[in-house]
């Protein structure tokens, strides 16, 4: 755990590997597997809820057969925006315009902001604006503005520093603003909505993968895995702080 300094990331990595290690599982992203494959060609890797498309990142040749050391099982986080923004829709109908909070340092919320979440957000009718937020200043300054801007809803993506998970949230709720999330953590800081994977399921798989390894296969042949479990949580104490009711088909 590099307590949110990305680069020492390599140096954990490698005193991993002069350890000799018989596998290494790699939670938290593509930064941290791809630290892990450059650092070993030999040590099996087992990576968990990387949000990113592992075939599109260059850490496997493809979902069924991984072809390196990496293997494991990736969440999907990114390709979900549409749907966590088309949940807040259903939840606040007057929606026009979301902020969305994002970390520039994280690739993977980069292409969420840039790329996916545009095509979503015109497919709906809402206008997103995207927010960089670097630091704790970042998130004043920011703060302080969308206190002028006044959006109808927010989207914080996930994947940046452990302190967001209670800034975010807070925020969210002292303005009554309706937000939705990347990351279940979020919600219970006190945010409105969460769409995902299930991740507790996602890292009972892990073992699944870690036993198999042990017991002689090899991460080549072992196909990555995409979730089959999905979880939509509601923050209704805060739904009733701000002032939403939840429609009853939610």
């Amino acid at each position: 755990y590099p307590e949110g300094k990305r680069d020492r990331v390599p140096e954990l990595v490698a005193e991993l590997v002069r350890l000799k290690v018989d596998i290494i599982v790699v939670a938290g992203g593509g930064t941290w597997v791809r630290a892990a494959k450059n650092a070993t060609k030999t040590i099996p890797i087992v990576m968990v809820g990387a949000g990113l498309d592992p075939v599109e990142a260059g850490l496997v040749e493809s979902l069924a057969r991984p072809g390196g050391n990496v293997t494991g099982v990736t969440n999907l986080a990114r390709e979900l925006g549409g749907k966590r923004l088309e949940l807040l829709k259903e939840a606040v109908p007057k929606l026009a315009r979301v902020a969305v909070l994002y970390d520039p340092a994280n690739p993977g919320s980069v292409l969420e902001v840039k790329e996916l979440l545009p095509v979503a957000a015109r497919a709906l009718g809402l206008t997103i604006q995207p927010w960089e937020v670097r630091d704790g200043d970042g998130f004043d300054r920011v703060f302080a503005a969308l206190n002028k801007e006044r959006p109808d809803g927010l989207y914080a993506p996930g994947g940046g520093r452990p302190a967001n998970e209670k800034r975010i949230p807070g925020f969210a709720l002292k303005s009554r603003l309706p937000s939705v999330y990347g990351i279940r953590a979020y919600v219970d800081a006190g945010g409105l909505m969460y769409y995902g994977a299930d991740l507790a399921d996602s890292y009972r798989r892990v073992a699944y993968y870690v036993d198999r390894i042990l017991k002689g296969a090899k991460p080549a042949d072992l196909p990555v895995e995409q979730p089959t479990k999905f979880e939509l949580v509601i923050n209704l104490r805060t739904a009733k702080q701000i002032g939403l009711t939840i429609p009853q088909s939610m």
